[in-house]
């Protein structure tokens, strides 16, 4: 199986919940819910990620940042980036995570009526056991986004394997 440049984009969290940020900055959140993961082939695509936000102009500088790939680049609040159904990472406000560019990790349990979110935060580990603060650490300078290039640890799945998950979604019509 060919090792990709990327890391997990979510997690196994060690303590349940959201973290909160202070009043300062709390009319800059973005707190995701259940109903905001849905079926990701439905989402844009941006090389094997899916990429989503409730904004259509955030949506595609979004997409623009990724597919540009340079350095230097925030996403927008709100966006969620979904490499396999079962985890994701969502960018929260100022200050929600500074250590990662206030991203937080979920797994979720993709169920064809909806989703259901096992586990959310910062402190978090990845499917193969390893802290996903860390591997993102590694790509700072694309918004710790792990792609190809970016500095992260490989992971065991190869582009059609990840596509194979994606399109196996359960939220997805049948």
């Amino acid at each position: 199986m060919v090792m990709r440049r990327a890391c997990v984009l979510a997690v196994v969290l060690v303590m349940g919940g959201s973290a909160l940020v202070g009043p300062a900055h709390a009319g800059r959140q973005f707190v995701a819910t259940e109903s905001d993961f849905e079926c990701v082939t439905n989402w844009a695509q941006v090389g094997n990620l899916r990429v989503h936000h409730a904004k259509r102009k955030k949506l595609k500088k979004a997409v623009r940042i990724l597919t540009k790939d340079k350095p230097g680049r925030k996403l927008p609040v709100g966006t969620i980036i979904q490499l396999v159904p079962f985890e994701a990472m969502v960018k929260r406000g100022k200050g929600f995570n500074p250590e990662v560019g206030d991203w937080e990790f979920f797994t979720l349990r993709p169920r064809r009526d909806g989703t259901d979110i096992l586990s959310r935060g910062q402190d978090a580990v990845n499917f193969l056991g390893g802290g996903c603060v860390v591997c993102h650490q590694a790509a700072a300078d694309f918004d710790f986004v792990c792609r190809d290039g970016h500095g992260c640890v490989d992971i065991p799945l190869d582009d059609e394997l990840i596509r194979t998950l994606q399109e196996g979604d359960a939220r997805c019509a049948s």
